[in-house]
């Protein structure tokens, strides 16, 4: 990987390798937009790990151009201050120090800010929706200037370079693309019409900047929406504001009718974007980022020795993995938390209001959650292999705690392996390789084909014990539910390609979902009953998007608002909500409406006197991401 590892200079900032972590919200923010030490900490411990680049979160030059509450702002003095620590702490790491600017226009409620949203056209974001203002002239002079304010700003804080976002639906792209720019005047029509706006920003942020500072901008290359940009016609576009003075480009995709195209999920490839870097960096005569699903080191050097990309953007990768650069430089894949593409990320933002993540439950909590060396080494025994029974033995032992983990099955991963049959979910395997690796490297000792007793506790004598065992299938109280066609979701996702010619799967959950996709693309024919007015509520909204793309493309019936009522040797009896029964025919009756807890030993342990905890399913059946956190933060406890 000498040419990931190669340094990169631009305009004399020198980056010390090619890795770039681009701007990614993080919503650890205040409410009045200020910086707490959760901020600087996590930019600092990115920095640390190794990128040759950090680019600080989207921060928004203008009040009606925030997304939420929690973004970012630089649309005042009283913010340098806190944009010069985190400047400061990212210097002082060894990367260069960047910064995105940005005005969502129509992409914005209402609510948030107090008013209908400015637009270049009468055009409502197809994802927000809602009334918005096409901009006056004086309104685009008045968001050109405060860009310039915002570039005056970044300078007196301390950064090396700025970043104009022109991507992903947000105002500047707005204007590019015909998609959302209808206008009639020189801010519209042709592509030197709609260029116009963008370009008019990079002028003013030049001119406030000087020559000798870099300037990237950030565009959606491809939209993927009727009228959206194409590689082509966004090669054009950057051609002109080369003209205007930017330095460097940030190729990304994907507008606000496309975010599966901003936020790749498991289901895109690795690098999904590289190809049209390379096009665009064949067109230009300025370096190129690209970014999207670059989590491997190895696919990531491979860009720059084809010549895709002079840097790549590794953003979740490095959330899930801060050191991993690090890592990556000093031979040790294997230790890397590889990102899975899960998009638990951006799930935690939208509903809980800050980031989050499934595989690393440290980000945005790496104060609270360093780890620290026990003073008192105990003996500690935990039951069940699955994903918050391995996360909970590495981290105790990385402690210095005596760790003995046991499972019952001859394999360890539990729920993960499971989750990782399914085509599209193949990534877990690379979270289940960790898990394994780090009870390696800490030398927790593992017990297979192990059924853990009262009589196993008492003769080890722990001095804790933590329960990890799981849950098991619920099963509906129906007539026929325990006949020979009934099946429930590990007899299907045991790793043996599925022989089930026609299913019924009882349960329109993520699971159920996911089952039916994986029957359905070995010829299956499927139809999902699901009791709820819609399926797969509780599944991150991008992920859900192209899912359900894929379950029609395979041709899956899906009937809510049903729910069993009996199962017969050849299907299944099921009721609507007026109580009308229908009778569905097929071969196989897949049981998919959750599981309940199994922790069955949990009070005869307590009963021995012994310090004993319950975490992931066995607590509450739920995702390996509240298994894992409680496993981390049970770990690091006790």
């Amino acid at each position: 990987m000498k040419k990931l590892f190669s340094p990169f200079s631009i305009k004399g900032r020198k980056l010390r390798n090619r890795i770039v972590m681009p701007a990614l919200a993080s919503f650890l923010i205040e409410d009045d937009g200020s910086y707490s030490d959760q901020t600087v900490e996590h930019y600092r411990r990115r920095a640390a790990g190794g990128p040759g680049m950090v680019i600080v979160e989207a921060h928004g030059v203008a009040p009606e151009g925030v997304v939420a509450n929690h973004q970012a702002r630089i649309y005042d003095d009283r913010y340098i201050e806190g944009l010069s620590r985190i400047a400061e702490v990212i210097k002082s790491e060894g990367a260069i120090p960047a910064i995105q600017i940005h005005h969502a226009g129509r992409q914005v409620p209402a609510r948030v800010i107090k008013r209908k949203p400015f637009a270049p056209s009468p055009l409502p974001c197809p994802a927000i929706k809602g009334d918005v203002e096409p901009l006056t002239i004086d309104g685009i002079r008045k968001i050109i200037k405060q860009f310039g304010d915002a570039a005056d700003r970044i300078t007196q804080a301390g950064f090396a370079l700025i970043e104009i976002h022109g991507a992903h639906g947000y105002i500047i792209n707005q204007f590019l693309s015909r998609f959302s720019n209808i206008r009639e005047d020189e801010y519209g029509g042709d592509i030197t019409g709609r260029t116009r706006f963008a370009g008019e920003i990079v002028r003013e942020v030049r001119q406030r900047v000087g020559d000798d500072f870099p300037v990237s901008f950030k565009i959606s290359a491809q939209e993927f929406v009727p009228n959206g940009l194409t590689t082509e016609e966004s090669i054009e576009i950057l051609k002109q504001l080369v003209e205007e003075g930017i330095d460097i480009v940030q190729v990304s995709a994907g507008n606000d009718a496309t975010p599966e195209w901003i936020c790749q999920p498991m289901f895109m490839k690795k690098a999904c974007l590289a190809d049209s870097a390379a096009k665009i960096k064949a067109a230009l005569n300025i370096p190129v980022m690209v970014v999207g699903r670059i989590n491997d080191p190895l696919i990531a050097d491979s860009i720059i020795v084809e010549g895709k990309a002079d840097l790549v953007c590794m953003g979740r990768g490095l959330l899930a993995d801060p050191e991993l650069p690090i890592k990556a430089r000093e031979g040790r894949l294997d230790d890397i938390r590889i990102c899975i593409a899960c998009n638990k990320c951006m799930q935690s933002i939208f509903r809980k209001g800050r980031i989050e993540c499934l595989v690393n439950p440290a980000l945005g909590r790496e104060k609270e959650m360093a780890f620290r060396a026990t003073e008192t080494p105990r003996k500690v025994m935990v039951i069940g292999g699955g994903p918050g029974g391995l996360n909970v033995a590495w981290v105790a032992a990385k402690r210095g705690h005596d760790v003995s983990l046991y499972e019952r099955q001859s394999k360890l991963g539990g729920q993960l392996i499971l989750g990782s049959i399914s085509s599209y979910k193949e990534e877990m395997v690379n979270l289940l390789r960790f898990l394994k690796n780090q009870i390696k490297r800490y030398c927790v000792k593992s017990h297979l084909n192990f059924d853990v007793t009262v009589d196993t506790i008492s003769e080890n004598n722990p001095d804790v014990v933590i329960l990890a065992t799981g849950s098991v299938p619920i099963m509906p109280p129906v007539e026929g539910i325990n006949s020979h066609n009934v099946v429930t979701v590990p007899q299907i996702l045991n790793g043996v390609r599925p022989m089930i010619k026609e299913a019924i799967i009882i349960g329109g959950g993520a699971t159920g979902c996911e089952v039916a996709l994986h029957l359905a693309e070995h010829g299956c024919p499927v139809t999902i009953v699901e009791m709820l007015p819609k399926i797969g509520v509780e599944i991150e909204s991008i992920i859900k998007k192209v899912l359900l793309q894929k379950l029609k493309k395979n041709n899956v019936k899906i009937l809510t608002e049903h729910r069993l009522s009996s199962v017969s040797k050849d299907g299944a009896f099921v009721i609507d909500k007026e109580g009308k029964e229908l009778f569905l025919k097929g071969r196989s009756v897949v049981i998919a409406v959750g599981n309940s807890p199994e922790n069955s030993l949990f009070d005869q342990i307590k009963a021995l006197g012994i310090e004993t905890y319950k975490i992931g399913d066995c607590l509450e059946a739920r995702s390996a991401k509240e298994a894992i956190f409680e496993g981390a933060s049970i770990g690091r406890s006790i």
